[in-house]
């Protein structure tokens, strides 16, 4: 018969072996979290929907993307993911649509409608 007998030294060994490959696997899905949420945009929520100005500025921030597109025109951030963008409304219904790509491919969007009232007292 073969006995096997595990001292205590082999089984410290192992167990920070197996809480270094721990340590590991963490420290990989902490610093691949970004590619794993994708592109993500935020957008200031600071206007109302109806406006009595023809002009917007649409303020936000973009995370992990490659490009941004306001209305299928490309736009641009700051190092930070920052971005501030002017928009003309038309007279009416207006939707502004940002798309945001990763370098992945992935995209996504976030849309905002306004309403443009020349001569109403909204602000």
């Amino acid at each position: 018969m073969l006995r096997t007998t595990i001292t205590l030294r082999t089984l410290l060994g192992f167990s920070l072996s197996l809480f270094g490959l721990c340590l590991v696997f963490l420290y990989v899905v902490f610093q691949a979290r970004f590619l794993i949420l994708g592109p993500q945009i935020t957008l200031d929520p600071t206007h109302p929907g109806r406006h009595n100005q023809p002009v917007v500025t649409l303020v936000g921030n973009a995370q992990n993307i490659t490009r941004l597109w306001l209305n299928d025109r490309l736009i641009y951030t700051d190092r930070d993911g920052h971005f501030k963008e002017a928009l003309v409304l038309e007279n009416g219904y207006t939707i502004a649509t940002l798309t945001a790509e990763d370098r992945y491919g992935r995209k996504t969007s976030l849309e905002r409608e306004f309403v443009f009232m020349p001569g109403t007292l909204y602000k």
